[in-house]
């Protein structure tokens, strides 16, 4: 697991155990992870916030400049639309939340899906086509992030009919 710095090492070149892994190494240097500054080997020495791509310095730093400034102007639009109340541009054609809720599922919501899928000996693309639904929904529902992914209610109602399970929690 990882370990934090004590600042007993004196920096790079001195030996010891590599903050991050782990790993004896004689040959640590100093890197900014996750805002923490640790003592690391050459194997974990590509986690180091600071660190720049390896590209040409001309061309290389234009594009990520050019790329900074174009995420963080859609994310700008992106507030100033919510603060609207506009956003749907943003969003792709599907649910439509207000109407098709989704419900409080049960812890293990996703474990019970893959369970009865793969009883019925069903793969995910065969369901989602069964049912009617995107394959990424399914596979969201699957990993435990269904509220994350936007899956409306209709699509774990099916999944509660078509498998025979529990998905959602009793009111």
């Amino acid at each position: 697991m990882a370990k934090y710095s004590t600042g007993n090492s004196s920096g790079g070149g001195s030996g010891g155990s590599c903050e991050l892994c782990g790993k004896a190494s004689d040959s640590l240097t100093e890197a900014s992870v996750a805002g923490a500054t640790l003592h690391v080997c050459t194997d974990c020495a590509s986690h180091n916030d600071a660190a720049q791509p390896t590209k040409s310095k001309s061309e290389g730093n234009a594009m990520s400049e050019q790329d900074r400034k174009r995420r963080a102007a859609q994310r700008t639009a992106r507030m100033d639309d919510a603060r609207k109340g506009d956003a749907s541009h943003w969003e792709e054609e599907g649910t439509s939340y207000d109407s098709d809720p989704l419900p409080y599922l049960v812890s293990d919501y996703g474990e019970r899906v893959i369970d009865a899928r793969q009883e019925e000996g069903l793969q995910r693309g065969e369901l989602a086509d069964e049912l009617g639904v995107q394959e990424n929904d399914l596979l969201a529902v699957e990993q435990n992030r269904a509220n994350r992914a936007g899956v409306g209610g209709s699509v774990i109602e099916a999944l509660e009919e078509r498998l025979g399970v529990t998905l959602s929690e009793s009111a």
